[in-house]
């Protein structure tokens, strides 16, 4: 009876696992198309990606205090180090 327990439960727990992974990619995706939207709207409404960016970002950015300002955007806006990177590079540029 335990052995028929345990693989019951290994059972639900794959089941939920593949779930929630199918779940994440299908909100991965949505997030990807609202993002390309969102940019659209910004780009056909001609808002600068300045306005976007936390004035302390840019003034660090122009200071030259690179990691920080890539540190500070991440902390206001939720992005990777990537996005955050090209932002603070834009910005000394």
């Amino acid at each position: 009876m335990d052995t028929l327990t345990t693989l019951l439960a290994v059972l639900v727990g794959c089941t939920t696992l593949v779930t929630l992974e199918n779940r994440t990619r299908r909100l991965d995706r949505r997030m990807i198309r609202l993002e390309q939207k969102l940019d659209l709207l910004l780009k056909q409404a001609n808002v600068p990606d300045d306005e976007l960016v936390p004035a302390q970002v840019i003034a660090l950015a122009r200071a030259g205090e690179d990691i920080l300002a890539i540190k500070k955007y991440r902390e206001a806006t939720g992005s990777g180090l990537l996005e955050a990177k090209e932002v603070v590079d834009r910005l000394r540029g």
